[in-house]
């Protein structure tokens, strides 16, 4: 986990970044806990950083202008959905 988030330098003891685009590890998956409204410019930045294959919108999040967004660019997308509730109903 490598947490983004512009009002902060440290989360749970690790750094933070201020964009996706800023960190310089590969990305999979980008795991979006913002509302629905502030989603597009979230996937904007996604796609700059080359490579992400997933962005997972969590539960109540949809925005089908920033989901296709993604699609167009080849990144697969999951929406209205929570990451740790799929994983429990997939492994048990």
């Amino acid at each position: 986990m490598i947490p983004v988030n512009p009002n902060t330098s440290e989360i749970l003891g690790r750094k933070s970044y201020d964009r996706i685009s800023d960190i310089s590890e590969q990305i999979d998956v980008v795991d979006v806990f913002r509302r629905s409204e502030d989603v597009y410019p979230v996937i904007e930045d996604a796609i700059k950083k080359k490579g992400v294959k997933v962005v997972w919108l969590q539960e109540g999040i949809h925005n089908i202008e920033a989901e296709n967004l993604a699609r167009i660019n080849g990144i697969d997308v999951v929406y209205n959905r929570c990451m740790l509730a799929e994983h429990i109903r997939l492994m048990l």
